[in-house]
């Protein structure tokens, strides 16, 4: 069946006189807070002991606003007769948020969940120079994060998650065996 020429702009006209008729609310900022969506864009935040200085967050960004400054460190050997590892340890971790487009291809990227999107969105400054927030403050709005959204109930376990459940029932099992065993 053939549309009926001009229906589109009865419809656009219809929506616009309900809109036009509705009372229109303005909240009352700062006074009201907005109620935001859970997963909000509002500012990143640093779980800095996830962190492995790996740069890829840096190295991605399209906007080049991530700083990121870091030097090895010798660690001992785990077990006797072992050799001494190094390890990357972050000395700077900062961004320009007046830089920062928020496309968060930086948390994307991120292979140890280190970056996160905190809904914290007021942060403004007087001046453009102290919008380069440095690891700090970053870490002070990782708590601000929301919980993730529950799992389906009906999905099967995560692997990690098994396995570490595994993992602690063997690790139980043999501290309740050992006192069998004793005189």
């Amino acid at each position: 069946m053939a549309p009926i020429p001009g229906s589109g702009l009865a419809k656009g006209l219809a929506v616009t006189l309900r809109t036009m008729t509705r009372k229109s609310v303005t909240e009352q900022y700062p006074d009201a807070q907005p109620e935001l969506p859970p997963r909000t864009r509002g500012v990143i935040g640093l779980f800095e002991e996830n962190c492995t200085v790996c740069m890829l967050c840096a190295r991605e960004c399209p906007d080049w606003c991530i700083y990121i400054d870091s030097h090895k460190e010798t660690v001992p050997p785990a077990a006797p007769g072992g050799r001494e590892r190094s390890r990357n340890v972050l000395d700077r971790f900062a961004i320009d948020f007046s830089l920062c487009m928020y496309c968060g291809i930086c948390i994307e990227v991120c292979p140890f969940d280190a970056l996160f999107w905190s809904p914290e969105f007021e942060y403004a400054e007087t001046d453009i120079r102290d919008l380069t927030h440095e690891r700090d403050k970053l870490r002070e709005w990782m708590w601000t994060v929301p919980a993730p959204p529950a799992l389906d109930p009906a999905a099967e376990e995560p692997k990690e998650i098994a396995a570490a459940r595994k993992t602690a029932e063997k690790l139980a099992a043999a501290q309740a065996e050992p006192g069998e065993g004793q005189p």
